[in-house]
This record gives structure tokens, C-alpha cells and sequence, in this order.
């Protein structure tokens, strides 16, 4: 474990350092967020029915910008062939990545989000629900997106390609966020969403590892 946590150390300070992949998708999701009352008008009642929706597709927008360097930089500089022949299994080794990847952006953007939430005029008893969905949510989109990213090791224009492999997979994250947002606004119960989020989150945290690591093993042959 030791070693796991080396990996997520080292990922971190990466995310989070010169390169600022971090800081560049969190702005990205405050500025495409900022932009709908702008857009549509100050109007609370049509802000409150777009909120969810809006605030969700933009973190899942801004969930995809950094996917593409979590594997790449690493292959091209020779760090992911030493890591894929070190003791530690290439599963724990996508998965290690994968969590440093959640930590630098999928965790801010749920713990900005409540912000936004506010400005979007989104309903008081919903953004406590919003925060929980995301928070189950994100991590998803991390797991699902680095499948997506090693997937494209290597390809020419990966930054593109790993949308379009990625984003029909994480409708499902999408749907039942925005499902659990909107049954809190209107005084549903918004448990059935959020368990649905958990189990989705549950079986990409059991299964992609291992699609991870194989579609890396296949990139370093």
C-alpha cells in the first residue's frame, strides 16, 4: 500500500502543480456555469429549472479536460513502463492514478458546486443533495474516463477521442444526478437516484481497474 499511495503523492503534485490541469478545469466549470445567467437572463424561476441540468453537464465537461494527460505523460517519458513491471498490480497502479485524478478535480468541483448552486437560484433543500451526488457521481466519471484514456495511449488525438469513447458511457452518471437534484427540488425523496448513483459508482470502482489495466498492457506491447 505503501506504493499505491506513492502513485496517488506523485499524481497529485502533478495535477496540482506547474501544469495547473486542476485549477484550469475548475475555472472551466465556474466560467461555463457563470455563463448561463448571462445567457438566459436573471429570471430565478427559469434558473432554478436549469440548474441541475446545467451544473451537472459542466462538471461532466470539465471532468473530461485533464483525462487525456493521465496516462500519456507518463508513457511518453517511460514512467508507466517501470510502473507496469513493478511489484505492485497494474489494476492498483490505474486504480492509484485514478484517485489522484478524483482528488484534483472531481472533489473540487463537488465542493465548489454548492456555490453555483446559489447563483443558479437552485432550490435550498436541493443543494445539499447536489453535493451528495456529486460526490458520487465524479468519482464515476474518473473511473469511466480513464478507461477512455488508456484506451487512446498513444493515438494520435487523444484529447478528442477520449470524449467520444467516454461520454456515451457516463449518461447513466448524468441522468441519475440530475434525477436525484430535481426530485429534491420539487420535495421528492431523492434516495432511489442517489442509491442508483452508489451502485453505478460501486461496479466501475469493481471493473474498471481491470479494463484500465488492460487496455494499458495492450498500449505497452
Amino acid at each position: 500500500m505503501r506504493a499505491f499511495w506513492a502513485i496517488v503523492r506523485r499524481d497529485l503534485r502533478l495535477g496540482l502543480g506547474a501544469q495547473g490541469a486542476a485549477l484550469n478545469t475548475l475555472l472551466f466549470f465556474v466560467l461555463a456555469v457563470s455563463l448561463f445567467p448571462l445567457g438566459v437572463g436573471p429570471e430565478p424561476q427559469i434558473l432554478a429549472r436549469i440548474a441541475a441540468g446545467v451544473i451537472w453537464v459542466a462538471a461532466l465537461l470539465a471532468a473530461m479536460l485533464s483525462l487525456d494527460r493521465l496516462f500519456q505523460t507518463d508513457h511518453e517519458d517511460g514512467t508507466l513502463d517501470l510502473l507496469a513491471q513493478a511489484p505492485l498490480p497494474l489494476t492498483l497502479v490505474a486504480l492509484a492514478k485514478t484517485l489522484a485524478h478524483w482528488l484534483s478535480t472531481g472533489l473540487p468541483l463537488a465542493v465548489i458546486a454548492p456555490l453555483l448552486a446559489i447563483l443558479m437560484q437552485m432550490e435550498p433543500s436541493a443543494i445539499p443533495v447536489l453535493l451528495l451526488a456529486l460526490l458520487l457521481g465524479t468519482p464515476s466519471l474518473s473511473l469511466i474516463g480513464a478507461i477512455g484514456a488508456a484506451l487512446t495511449l498513444g493515438a494520435r488525438r487523444g484529447a478528442i477521442l477520449v470524449p467520444l469513447i467516454t461520454l456515451p458511457l457516463v449518461i447513466p452518471v448524468l441522468i441519475f444526478g440530475v434525477g436525484a437534484v430535481e426530485a429534491a427540488a420539487y420535495g421528492l425523496s431523492a434516495e432511489p437516484h442517489l442509491l442508483l448513483l452508489a451502485a453505478f459508482f460501486a461496479g466501475s470502482l469493481v471493473l474498471s481497474p481491470f479494463a484500465i489495466a488492460g487496455a494499458v498492457k495492450l498500449a505497452l506491447e
